[in-house]
Order: structure tokens, then sequence, then C-alpha cells
């Protein structure tokens, strides 16, 4: 394969996982609770699998938010959604979303380790990156949004506690599935390099 053949493959690799991490938000984030008719919001997940893909790179990371961010307003505005969350801890969203990416990064800096030194760093930095994103998102909603009342800290920490499984367990699933579907759209891609090398 010649050298421009590698860098349209390289390419078309990475704008197919883009586009698969775009459509997971958009699909996932109009509801950020899973129910048994919708998925679980796939955003922790969505910025840590695009740290880990896109080497840190800040175009993609703004270029999430900021549909994130889309997503929400029209969600809000144009859907009907709940603006439960729409407060000024909302733009704590902004470091929640950066530790899962930092996590990603992270993880992608230690390509070059075996795969079950890298299957043990990946468990545990999405167990960091999500326990601190949760505590990020949920603890500025306290402090922050102003819909909290007179709820005390810790009845608000033992009604999270019931949240926090399904928090971590969804991202984590979500990140396998992402790691399955980028393996996938590489072999397919080396198939079809393949293909078009043959006479």
């Amino acid at each position: 394969m010649n050298s421009s053949k590698i860098r349209l493959h390289l390419i078309n690799g990475r704008v197919g996982i883009l586009v698969l991490l775009v459509i997971a938000l958009v699909i996932t984030r109009f509801h950020h609770e899973g129910t048994p008719f919708v998925l679980p919001d796939a955003s922790l997940a969505v910025f840590f699998l695009a740290g880990l893909f896109f080497k840190g790179s800040a175009k993609v990371f703004l270029s999430l938010l900021t549909l994130a961010f889309a997503i929400d307003i029209l969600a809000i505005y144009a859907l009907g959604v709940s603006d439960y969350c729409w407060s000024p801890a909302y733009m704590f969203l902004v470091p929640t979303y950066a530790v899962m990416w930092l996590g990603g990064v992270i993880l992608q800096q230690k390509s070059h380790a075996s795969l079950s030194s890298r299957i043990v760093m990946l468990t545990g930095l999405i167990a960091l990156s999500t326990s601190l994103a949760f505590l990020i998102s949920n603890g500025s909603f306290f402090w922050f949004s102003g819909k909290v009342g007179s709820v005390s800290l810790l009845d608000y920490a033992k009604g999270l506690a019931e949240g926090y499984l399904p928090y971590i367990g969804s991202t984590a699933v979500y990140v396998v599935f992402g790691l399955g579907m980028k393996a996938l759209l590489s072999n397919l891609l080396d198939i079809r390099s393949n293909q078009s090398v043959r006479p």
C-alpha cells in the first residue's frame, strides 16, 4: 500500500469513528436516564472514546462539547424535554467531560503496553474517570443549581448512591461497545484496502 492510500485509510477510519461517536451522542442525549424504550446517555463514553481515538485533539473535544450543548438546547426549547438540569451547574459539564476525555487520552498514551496491562488500565481509567465525572456533575448540581432545596448533603448523597452503579455501568458498556465498533471498522477498512491493492 502506498503512502497516499495509507493516509486515506487512516482518514476514512478517523472520520468513521467520529461519525459513530456523533451518532451515539445524538441518539442517546435527548433523555439522560435509560428506560426500556430509551437508551441511557452515552455522553461520558463518547468523550472517553474521543480522547482515546483522537489523541487529545482539542478541536474534536470542542466540537463534541458544542454538539452536546446544541442537542440540549434543541431538546429543551424545541422538543419540550424537561429543563430541570438547566441551571448554573450546567457549566460544570465542561470539566465533567474533560475528565472523561483525559481518561481516554491517558489510555491512548499507554498503547504500547501489553494487552493484559491495557485491559487493567482501561478498567481502572473508566472507573476513575466516571467516578470523578459523577462527583463533579452531581456535586456541582447540589451546590450551584438552586434546585436541590432543603435536602441535606447526606440525604442527597444517599440518593446519588443508588444511581452510581448504573452511571458507571452504562459508561463501561458503551466504552466496550465503542472499542468493538472501532475494531470492526478498522478490520473492514483493512479488508477494503487489501482488495483494492490486488490486481
